[in-house]
């Protein structure tokens, strides 16, 4: 029987991987939309799919987190609730055409309204797939779920990739992000075909209403802190300056949180089956943490190092450049790396039946970044005040990290010392990039963007080459 180690290893492989190619389609389609678009369109498009975002987090309200943990599920649990959720999500549809004028009047963005027709469309899609997704999970069939995951990224690229060369606009933004529904659902109800009976009985699904709400609200909160600062920006600075903390954003935190994904869908189902074995789940917990930062550590280096040129080279539609996004994208991905590591702390209060716990770590959260932001948007104007927001990100995370500690030696006895052995591969790899890109920088001075970015890039490839050949290589660790 394979070993609870191997399963998160299996999970981190295959949905790593997968999150590596849909990062690599979604990044470089972005750039290359980037460059149809006028920074106003950007911005627009981005003020749209963050309040989408926050819309979507009302999907399923939180049952799939409840289908994961929970002990047995029956089919009659089943088809009740696929038949709850894809109602709840028409409902919230409505709403949010209903909602869409009113916010178009608080942002003072004529025609703004219109977009949300696209975020409504959404809703039931992606509550389609709930069930379906949930059962790939909790039988850990992370292959399939990586496929699916690929597929719909490639599918929703590829729609707005082919919406901003015709000239869409910010459509090509905002309709790709529904596409992405719609591929996820075509993805899943193949991989885990799931065909629902006509029958409804609500106290067969009351349990998992009773966790999917305290599980939905820290889902819900988590996506608003996630996109409070485009909503706060967006109203403080106006579409252009957010176009230019978005791209900062996007290339930072991104990646971090496509690694912060996979780390909730790979660690909840293998720690809910371990819940009850403290040992075993703090010996998950570490190694995962240990995954995590090897993953992230040198990719935040690396956009450090490569913040300058990379975002001197990026320009907009009407030839404007992003440079102005440097510094905000140097103090954000050290920022991602601390946000990405105490991100584990939510599946592991989920797969422990601690669903409001998570609810009130994502509050404070929230509240944390919410207040700081508000706080730069009054006191600097748009130029220094996308950097201060970026101060705010970095500043709040060592607070979580700090209590997310205590927590942990509360109520599993991890201290942080336990943690300190696994941060030497991560920081030996932060070190060769560094040294790589320096080496290199001797030996190579040139002021052409695109050598000092290939370099950057090149060094980043033979660091992340090595630390695959270690973890193969490396004498295997014993089955938990």
């Amino acid at each position: 029987m394979d070993s609870h180690r191997q399963h998160l290893s299996r999970g981190f492989n295959w949905l790593g991987g997968a999150t590596i190619i849909a990062k690599i389609i979604d990044f470089s389609t972005i750039l290359v939309v980037l460059l149809f678009l006028t920074k106003e369109q950007v911005g627009i498009a981005s003020l749209v799919v963050s309040i989408g975002m926050i819309i979507e987090a009302f999907d399923g309200l939180g049952t799939a987190d409840a289908l994961v943990q929970a002990p047995s599920v029956s089919r009659l649990q089943l088809d009740t609730l696929f038949w709850f959720i894809v109602g709840a999500a028409l409902v919230v549809a409505a709403l949010t055409l209903l909602a869409a004028p009113w916010i178009a009047v608080i942002y003072g963005a004529a025609g703004m309204a219109t977009y949300f027709l696209a975020i409504a469309a959404k809703q039931p899609l992606v509550a389609a797939a709930v069930i379906p997704l949930a059962v790939m999970n909790r039988n850990l069939q992370f292959e399939r779920i990586a496929i699916v995951n690929v597929c719909a990224t490639f599918g929703a690229a590829m729609t707005r990739f082919g919406l901003a060369i015709a000239g869409a606009g910010a459509w090509a933004l905002v309709a790709g992000y529904t596409a992405s529904g719609l591929f996820l659902l075509l993805g899943a109800s193949l991989a885990s075909p799931f065909k629902p009976r006509l029958r409804f009985h609500m106290p067969a699904i009351a349990p998992l209403l009773h966790f999917g709400i305290r599980a939905g609200t820290s889902n819900i909160v988590e996506q608003v802190f996630k996109n409070v600062d485009y909503l706060l920006i967006g109203w403080f600075y106006g579409p252009a300056p957010l176009a230019i903390y978005l791209v900062a954003f996007e290339v930072a935190m991104e990646p971090a949180m496509a690694i912060g994904t996979l780390v909730n869908r790979t660690a909840l189902p293998v720690f809910a089956k371990i819940a009850a074995m403290k040992d075993q789940l703090s010996q998950a917990l570490i190694w995962s943490v240990g995954r995590i930062a090897t993953l992230v550590a040198p990719l935040m280096m690396g956009l450090i190092l490569v913040a300058n040129p990379l975002m001197a080279l990026l320009h907009d539609g009407q030839g404007h450049s992003y440079a102005a996004a440097a510094l905000p994208l140097k103090l954000l991905a050290g920022a991602a790396l601390l946000r990405v590591i105490s991100q584990i702390l939510y599946p592991l209060m989920m797969a422990t039946g601690r669903p409001g716990s998570a609810a009130r770590l994502s509050a404070a959260t929230l509240i944390l970044l919410t207040m700081g932001i508000a706080a730069a948007g009054l006191s600097f104007p748009a130029k220094n005040g996308i950097i201060a927001v970026s101060v705010v990100w970095f500043s709040v995370y060592p607070v979580l990290i700090i209590w997310g500690i205590r927590h942990l030696r509360a109520h599993w006895n991890i201290r942080a010392a336990d943690f300190l052995q696994v941060f030497g591969v991560p920081a030996a790899g932060i070190c060769a990039l560094a040294g790589m890109v320096e080496i290199g920088r001797l030996f190579i001075p040139s002021g052409d963007l695109k050598i000092q970015t290939g370099l950057v890039l090149a060094a980043a490839a033979l660091t992340y080459a090595g630390l695959f050949l270690r973890t193969r290589y490396r004498r295997p660790m014993p089955a938990m």
